[in-house]
C-alpha cells in the first residue's frame, strides 16, 4: 500500500496544472444544479473520458438516465430512495441512510478504482446536510479523490456543510429568478428532469 501511495504521489508530482482534476460544486436554491453536472458529463463523455454518474436521492426515470444509457464510456446509477421526508416520502429512515451509505461506497469506489476520470455525485450535498450521510464520509471521498480526477457534487445547502467551500475549486451558486412552480407550472420533461 505504501509503495502504491509514493507511485500515485510522484504520478501527480508530474501532473501540469491543466490535467489536474477540480472539486465542483454545484448549489443554490436555483434550479440547473444536475442540469450543470450532467452537462459537464456529457462534455468530458465527448472527449472520451470515463465517467461515472451516482444520484444519491432520484429513483424515478429521468432525461439524463436515459440519455447515458446509450452512452458507452458514462456509468450511470440510481442508488437513492427519494427526497427524504419531501413530496410524501413514507420510507423509514433507515432505508434512506442505508442507500446513501451504499451509494457513498460505489462513489469510493469509483474514486479510487482508477477507471473514471470524471465523478459526478448528484444531490450529495442535501443528502449530507439532511443527515443521511456524515460529514466525515464527504471527507473520505474527497480525501481518495486522485489528483487527476474532476469530482462534481450537487446540491442545495452546500455553504451548511463544514468546510465543503474551502476544498472546492469551482462553486456555482443557482439563484432562483423565477420559475414556472411558482405560477403552479409543475415539474416538466427535458425542463426539470
Amino acid at each position: 500500500m505504501r509503495g502504491l501511495r509514493l507511485q500515485q504521489m510522484l504520478t501527480e508530482a508530474s501532473l501540469k496544472p491543466e490535467d489536474r482534476g477540480l472539486v465542483i460544486v454545484y448549489t443554490g436554491e436555483g434550479k440547473g444544479k444536475t442540469t450543470a453536472a450532467m452537462g459537464l458529463a456529457l462534455r468530458a463523455a465527448g472527449y472520451d473520458r470515463r465517467v461515472k454518474v451516482i444520484q444519491f436521492v432520484k429513483i424515478w426515470f429521468t432525461g439524463e438516465k436515459g440519455g447515458f444509457e446509450h452512452l458507452p464510456n458514462v456509468d450511470f446509477v440510481q442508488a437513492g430512495k427519494g427526497f427524504y421526508k419531501i413530496l410524501n416520502d413514507k420510507l423509514p429512515e433507515q432505508d434512506h441512510l442505508a442507500a446513501a451509505s451504499a451509494a457513498a461506497d460505489l462513489a469510493l469506489a469509483a474514486l479510487t478504482g482508477d477507471e473514471y476520470g470524471v465523478v459526478v455525485l448528484d444531490e450529495i450535498i442535501g443528502t449530507v446536510h439532511g443527515g443521511l450521510l456524515p460529514v466525515e464520509r464527504l471527507n473520505e471521498l474527497l480525501d481518495a479523490r486522485p489528483l487527476a480526477v474532476d469530482l462534481v457534487l450537487t446540491g442545495r445547502h452546500a455553504d451548511l456543510v463544514p468546510g465543503l467551500l474551502g476544498r472546492a475549486d469551482l462553486v456555482t451558486e443557482m439563484v432562483k429568478i423565477k420559475h414556472p412552480y411558482d405560477s403552479g407550472i409543475l415539474a416538466r420533461k427535458t425542463i426539470d428532469y
